[in-house]
């Protein structure tokens, strides 16, 4: 889940920057020691340093159980610990932390409020997440991190109009590469590639940390390959390679990017070692498509079987997983289950993903008539994804609805010629039963 992704990155990565501190630890006369502000706080820290910094918290907190901005920020390391190694058995620790912040200072605590919003975005919980973030504003109607995070809830809500007016008032109140980032997932969202990587490049251009820019390059990189500019793609993966050398996005970035040149055997490589490093149930869906495609189906098994146990571990961490239930089992496993699934997300939130899921899931069910509707309202901001895209097309082409299915599964080859080994063949065959 892309977006997801996209988003909970800045949550927290520019949450913790900007808010808590984690680099040094003083005392203030006869008052608790608390945790100093520090902007290299979380985000751009390497694993050594975060985990480093997570001990050195615990102990703190040990002899100092009453800060209440420690436990803020040591619930945020967690739910950053998780994020990069994709390991949510971290997020109930997270919780425990926040709510230890709330009980010690439960009054005017909008560092603890917002690190809850982060956690509740961490987990696909975007009503919670909103809610947390409005009583942040609550406390203090100026903080830059509540502000973005309500605005990534408002997103993940189908909210687009309020998001948009809730990422300009963030950007009002303090520009930053977190502001120009969510404008620029906006702009995606809205097919305008060009405004959006206008708006990358600013926020990139205003980072010192290399976990940050590898981030940015990487969507920098996507926007670019989607757009047909695999030189540009191929220079952003570079800066992003240079600032962070072992980024599992780059590796992902590169096997995307290896596919679209059709590179199959480098693609192969990338997408393994990118597993390795976070195995998360999207580049693992994408590593086994790709080894289905080119006739690996031992290969593609392994992968299905890793990717159903990392959505099953997200589940016991308290994540909510019914959007990539839903795509996979509509794809690679039982159409009953995929619409169970997708239902259940879409009774939690109205977002054009979710929408592409269940009318994708109700195409899985044999049930086109109901999931035109759904796939229409997929695409109807303007988005140029592929897969949403060629959803479309091929529900419209069981309709027999020629005409626009033709323009919508050309309009995903269009977008993106290799968004998928297994859909874009997929869109191909299509197409050359329309002609015919």
């Amino acid at each position: 889940m892309r977006k997801v992704v996209v988003l909970l990155v800045l949550a927290v990565a520019f949450f913790a920057a900007g808010a808590v501190g984690i680099g040094g630890l003083r005392s203030t006369g006869d008052a608790p020691a608390t945790t100093t502000v520090d902007p290299a706080a979380l985000a751009g820290v390497d694993e050594v340093r975060l985990e480093q910094s997570i001990a050195t918290l615990q102990q703190h907190l040990a002899e100092q159980p009453r800060d209440a901005r420690g436990w803020a920020t040591l619930g945020l390391a967690y739910v950053e610990q998780a994020r990069r190694g994709g390991d949510a058995s971290l997020y109930p620790k997270a919780g425990r932390s926040l709510r230890e912040s709330l009980q010690v200072q439960p009054t005017d605590n909008d560092v603890a409020l917002a690190g809850m919003a982060a956690l509740a975005g961490a987990r696909h919980n975007f009503t919670a997440a909103l809610r947390w973030s409005e009583r942040a504003l609550a406390v203090n109607p100026f903080q830059p991190q509540a502000l973005q995070l309500r605005t990534d809830a408002l997103v993940e809500l189908g909210r687009y109009r309020s998001a948009q007016h809730a990422a300009r008032r963030a950007d009002s109140v303090r520009p930053s590469t977190g502001t120009f980032s969510r404008l620029a997932y906006l702009a995606e969202l809205r097919g305008h590639h060009a405004e959006a990587r206008s708006l990358l490049t600013r926020a990139a251009g205003n980072l010192q940390a290399g976990a940050d820019i590898a981030f940015l390059n990487f969507h920098l990189a996507e926007l670019a390959r989607r757009d047909g500019d695999f030189r540009a793609a191929s220079a952003a993966l570079t800066a992003a390679r240079r600032a962070s050398p072992q980024s599992p996005l780059v590796l992902i970035g590169a096997a995307r990017l290896a596919v679209a040149r059709g590179d199959v055997e480098q693609a192969l490589r990338r997408y393994s070692a990118a597993v390795d490093l976070l195995p998360l149930t999207e580049y693992l869906v994408e590593y086994g498509e790709l080894a289905l495609a080119t006739g690996r189906p031992a290969l593609a098994r392994a992968q299905f079987a890793v990717a159903r146990a990392a959505a099953q571990l997200a589940r016991s961490g308290g994540v909510a997983v019914d959007l990539e239930t839903a795509l996979f089992e509509a794809d690679h496993g039982d159409p009953a289950r995929a619409l169970a699934a997708a239902r259940s997300e879409w009774r939690r939130r109205h977002s054009l993903f979710v929408a592409d899921a269940l009318g994708w899931a109700l195409h899985a069910a044999g049930r086109d008539a109901q999931a035109l509707p759904y796939a229409r309202r997929a695409t109807a901001l303007g988005t140029r994804d592929p897969r949403l895209l060629y959803h479309r097309g091929a529900i419209e082409h069981a309709l027999g609805r020629t005409g626009p299915a033709e323009r919508h599964l050309r309009a995903a080859l269009a977008a993106d010629p290799a968004f998928a080994p297994l859909h874009a063949a997929a869109a191909r065959d299509l197409l050359r039963d329309l002609s015919r």
